[in-house]
């Protein structure tokens, strides 16, 4: 499979969000909620934007509590946490070295922030929200803010927190334009549009499955010469294209009528 970054209208509107960060009004709103289901493409999105940037990428852990938190942080900034003492003390060298990155980032012209993956597990815990708060906010650091479903609905607890956050960005299963860009980039072998149409219907729009049933294509086409309008739903008739994501069974591609 090509190695190819593909940009679908989720990443579009991703980048949007952060342009208006970077023209906000109100400096102390840099946040960024980043919501939608699993197989979206949201951790390959961000992924992209932190290896780009610089910036820091945090997945959230079930247990995380605010000192494991922060310590977390100081070990993705390569400090030796053990030399710091006392609470105070960490948190401050979390802010100078934050800020550091991002002068660094400003000098070339990037945008470095913080991201933190699966933010729901922790978007119910007061001390940790309030963490984050005071980190976009003392140093009006772009932060981003990863989720599946209660991100939203927690954040709205938090109304300081909420407020901050004006941008938000809702994954959403990719239209046939973004199935077709996807099969194109990423797929070592010609697709002709019926198979790539099907590929776009069972897979219901989730790029997981999309890359899933390239994989399957290509293994397919290794083998096969296809006609000049590529890899079609006959060639691949009774082969297994991707399984599905509630049952588990494979969906195999239909036969001739």
């Amino acid at each position: 499979m090509k190695p190819a970054f593909v940009e679908t209208s989720n990443v579009r509107q991703f980048y949007g969000a952060l342009k208006r960060v970077n023209e906000r009004g109100a400096i102390e709103a840099c946040m960024v909620v980043v919501d939608g289901k699993p197989g979206l493409g949201k951790t390959t999105t961000l992924s992209r934007w932190v290896t780009q940037t610089g910036s820091i990428y945090l997945r959230a852990q079930k247990g995380w509590d605010y000192s494991w938190f922060i310590q977390e942080i100081l070990t993705e900034l390569s400090v030796d946490a053990k030399s710091i003492r006392g609470k105070r003390e960490r948190f401050a060298r979390v802010l100078d070295e934050l800020a550091n990155r991002a002068e660094r980032a400003a000098f070339e012209d990037k945008t470095f922030g913080l991201v933190i993956d699966e933010a729901d597990l922790v978007s119910n815990r007061g001390e940790i929200m309030e963490a984050i708060r005071g980190i976009s906010d003392l140093r009006f650091l772009p932060t981003i803010l990863v989720g599946m479903g209660s991100l939203r609905d927690n954040l709205r607890r938090f109304p300081q927190i909420e407020s901050r956050a004006p941008n938000k960005v809702a994954f959403q299963p990719a239209t046939l334009d973004d199935a077709k860009a996807l099969v194109s980039g990423r797929c070592e072998v010609p697709v002709a549009s019926d198979l790539v149409e099907f590929v776009w219907r069972v897979s219901k729009g989730f790029n997981r499955e999309i890359l899933e049933a390239i994989a399957h294509i290509e293994r397919f086409g290794l083998r096969f010469d296809p006609g000049s309008a590529g890899i079609t739903i006959a060639d691949m008739a009774g082969q297994v294209i991707m399984n599905d994501r509630t049952s588990g069974k494979p969906i195999i591609i239909p036969g001739a009528a």
